[in-house]
């Protein structure tokens, strides 16, 4: 199977050489490396031009988000006859034979369609990032299975999940010429979930394969964990992930687990350190519904208050 890798880029500093360099020990030759910058500023393009000879090299003029630069990427891979495109956060690294695995499980099946690994913290490989996801339409609308646990028996097993995060995520070509592509207007966060919920609908399987594992730096283009930014993105976006897929029964559970509690998570920051990030959270969720969407200027530093 012909597998192009697209990696995207804002920003990443010298993470972008330790991932570039794990892809192509899996056997990728460079001009299978895709790398997609979305207008960084910190010399991190210059730096992957200069060290990472042969890469394909795509340069947006700014930040399109991740979905968009995503696409363009698997454009670039699909044009050349990819059979299959690996998405990858520039904050990971896989170990040797990661990706074998990965395509070994994807042939297994021919309706398997998207397939990835479990991903562990890269400073903290014995616990778990996320082995693959699942949709409990309650806070946040889903969750990372195991995130924050210790590494074991049962986030190694492989099986069906609701969804593969976009951190590591292997997908058939003909899914995404049949599906589509990463919906661009989530800009970042929720993308891949809408992905896997779309591919899953028209009948291709969504695969973790949990006896391999990436290595994950999570969300240190966006501040990561409770940082308002990444709370208002995606608190955002589950709304506008709630309006496309989302049932009577979902929107009562979002609002009573969800919108409900915030007054409370709210009190609890407070002492936590993390009221502001539980404003930018509710500020997402009021923004979704007025239609508003993510966007490059939204985020950018000091457009808000809270970031």
């Amino acid at each position: 199977m012909r597998v192009f890798a697209v990696v995207v880029n804002w920003n990443g500093g010298e993470s972008n050489l330790a991932c570039i360099e794990s892809l192509a020990a899996q056997g990728l030759a460079r001009g299978q490396l895709v790398f997609v910058d979305n207008g960084s500023s910190d010399g991190s393009l210059e730096l992957v031009r200069e060290r990472c000879e042969g890469v394909a090299i795509l340069e947006n003029a700014g930040n399109l988000g991740f979905g968009e630069a995503s696409n363009r990427g698997a454009l670039h891979a699909l044009e050349r006859g990819a059979q299959a495109v690996l998405f990858v956060n520039n904050d990971v690294v896989l170990p040797a034979g990661v990706l074998a695995r990965l395509v070994e499980e994807l042939e297994r099946e021919p309706r398997r369609g998207i397939v990835g690994p479990r991903v562990v913290y890269m400073d903290e490989p014995e616990r778990i990032w996320a082995a693959g996801g699942a949709l409990t339409w309650r806070q946040n609308l889903s969750t990372l299975r195991g995130h924050g646990r210790p590494d074991g028996p049962a986030w190694r097993a492989s099986g069906a999940v609701d969804y593969i995060v976009g951190c590591a995520m292997l997908v058939r070509s003909e899914v995404l010429e049949r599906v589509g592509l990463f919906d661009p207007t989530f800009f970042a966060y929720m993308e891949d979930v809408d992905l896997c919920l779309r591919a899953a609908a028209q009948g291709w399987g969504v695969h973790l394969v949990g006896d391999v594992a990436a290595r994950h730096a999570s969300s240190s283009a966006t501040g990561g964990g409770y940082s308002p930014r990444r709370k208002y993105m995606t608190a955002l976006n589950s709304v506008w992930f709630m309006k496309r897929h989302a049932r009577p029964a979902h929107w009562l559970r979002f609002l009573l687990f969800d919108v409900a509690s915030l007054p409370f998570a709210w009190v609890v920051g407070l002492f936590r350190g993390r009221a502001t990030g539980v404003a930018a959270k509710a500020a997402g969720i009021l923004a979704g519904l007025r239609g508003r969407r993510v966007t490059a200027e939204a985020i950018r530093e000091g457009a808000s208050w809270m970031w």
